[in-house]
């Protein structure tokens, strides 16, 4: 129901500053809140059952409640991944720019429940708009005395910084993130020790999502128990998804968690482009999770645990959708190119993995490959999964996966169509099997002149289709 949406200014129908979200209820006895302690809040995020919507999907509740309860003279931090890079994903942008007031109160109730008196907000570097939109915000909860010291009259200081970044995709992993935050190269660091423990400067400090923080003052407002009511168990709350690619409406959209995929299509975002029958497949969690055909899509439920049951992920809840239209071999090839292009390079297995997946993709797409070459792409993505620092190797390799696990024979075709056209091209027949002008052919003296690719030593040669190169050298060792 519209009364129980937590961004109710996501599509931009009011002003995103402080007067009008005052107005949406934002800011509402914060200091009420602040006031029952911390402990109190921490419970709350555990009962509604939050989980991080950066991703990962680990109980926000329970990872805030890993920051040291006593001080030990260094300063806690709070960090808000602001960095929305993965392809297909625009949720948080729009919280940014139309709802900020939100986050920025979530960063001071978030920021107290974990001892932390600084918040950094790490913006995404492309997103000029949105910094600019999110800093006026932060500006006027200064002006109003909501940030700063004693903020909103709770007797606790609260600082927050908004950081712009570079536009590099691995900042944002939460230890590259926190690297590129101290001024450094953005790369992943080995953990333990986690950033709970020694995080930004080497103090304890807390990596979260956008949405994760923007929701916590509606929880704490309207109680656990309440955004706990909705969705399944263990995939609580509402969600952002944002649904592109080939539908009739693309949007961002608020909607329960475990509805149904077609139900979210159909009732949102109008539907695929050409109708149901003319569906593809649905990458449903961002471009780093696995594709889903149509006969799966029919009956996926949109939490964390119903697409892990169908080998796939919610991810960020990007949806792409992708009709018959697409050629699914180059859609995840581009995908391929952008993990090569975004890996930082410190880990073997994706710095090289990541680039012979975007090689082989890249002549997948025509065909020019062999069909061992399909058994080698999955090898490959099995070498780069949980072999690597961070998570961009997983990423890399799964939407691989999800195409061979379930669109094989597009690729053997697209195999097939290329040596077919390559027969043709060079004269030896539509089929591979020869016919009587290229069994003339085999027996002309001329044979290996014309056609060097059917000498016996050069085996390597991927072109040729095996039966037609067995043919052509009995040939040559009759002649």
């Amino acid at each position: 129901k519209d009364e129980d949406r937590i961004f109710t200014n996501v599509y931009a129908d009011e002003s995103p500053f402080l007067e009008a979200a005052k107005k949406r209820g934002d800011w509402y006895r914060t200091k009420d809140i602040l006031g029952m302690g911390r402990d109190w809040i921490i419970q709350e995020v555990k009962d509604s059952g939050l989980r991080g919507r950066g991703g990962a999907g680990f109980p926000s509740g329970l990872k805030w409640s890993f920051m040291p309860k006593k001080n030990d003279g260094r300063p806690h931090y709070l960090v808000v991944n602001a960095d929305e890079s993965e392809p297909g994903t625009c949720k948080d942008r729009e919280i940014l720019r139309n709802d900020p007031h939100k986050l920025v109160e979530g960063c001071l109730i978030a920021g107290f429940a974990m001892g932390a008196n600084t918040a950094y907000i790490y913006c995404r570097g492309e997103f000029w708009h949105e910094i600019n939109m999110l800093q006026r915000a932060v500006d006027e909860a200064y002006a109003d005395g909501l940030l700063g010291r004693n903020a909103a009259g709770t007797g606790w200081d609260m600082d927050v910084f908004v950081h712009r970044g570079a536009g590099a995709y691995i900042c944002g992993e939460e230890t590259g993130l926190i690297e590129s935050l101290e001024g450094k190269q953005g790369k992943p660091r080995l953990k333990p020790p986690f950033p709970a423990n020694v995080g930004v400067y080497g103090c304890p400090s807390t990596v979260t999502n956008v949405e994760t923080v923007a929701v916590a003052p509606t929880i704490c407002r309207r109680g656990g128990a309440w955004f706990a009511s909705f969705g399944r168990k263990n995939n609580a709350g509402t969600k952002l998804f944002a649904i592109s690619g080939s539908v009739n409406n693309p949007c961002v959209v608020e909607e329960e968690m475990s509805i149904p995929l077609r139900e979210l299509l159909e009732r949102h975002a109008g539907g695929v482009i050409g109708g149901w029958d003319n569906l593809l497949a649905v990458i449903p969690g961002g471009s780093s999770v696995p594709m889903l055909p149509k006969h799966i899509c029919e009956e996926a439920i949109m939490d964390f645990d119903g697409l892990m049951s169908v080998r796939s992920g919610l991810g960020t809840a990007a949806v792409i959708v992708m009709n018959k239209e697409v050629d699914i071999i180059r859609a995840i090839s581009r995908l391929s190119y952008f993990y090569k292009h975004e890996s930082c390079g410190q880990c073997t297995p994706c710095r090289e993995g990541a680039r012979w997946l975007s090689e082989i993709m890249e002549r997948m797409e025509i065909g020019n490959a062999d069909y061992d070459e399909i058994t080698a792409l999955h090898e490959i993505t099995k070498q780069i999964e949980g072999h690597t620092i961070c998570a961009l190797g997983d990423a890399a390799a799964w939407p691989v996966q999800g195409l061979i696990r379930h669109f094989r024979p597009e690729m053997v075709a697209r195999i097939d169509e290329y040596k077919r056209q390559y027969r043709i091209k060079h004269g030896l027949g539509e089929s591979p099997e020869p016919d009587e002008e290229f069994q003339a052919l085999g027996k002309h003296p001329s044979l290996l002149a014309q056609h060097p690719e059917t000498n016996p030593e050069w085996s390597d040669h991927p072109r040729l289709p095996e039966s037609a190169k067995d043919w052509l050298q009995k040939q040559i060792k009759k002649d």
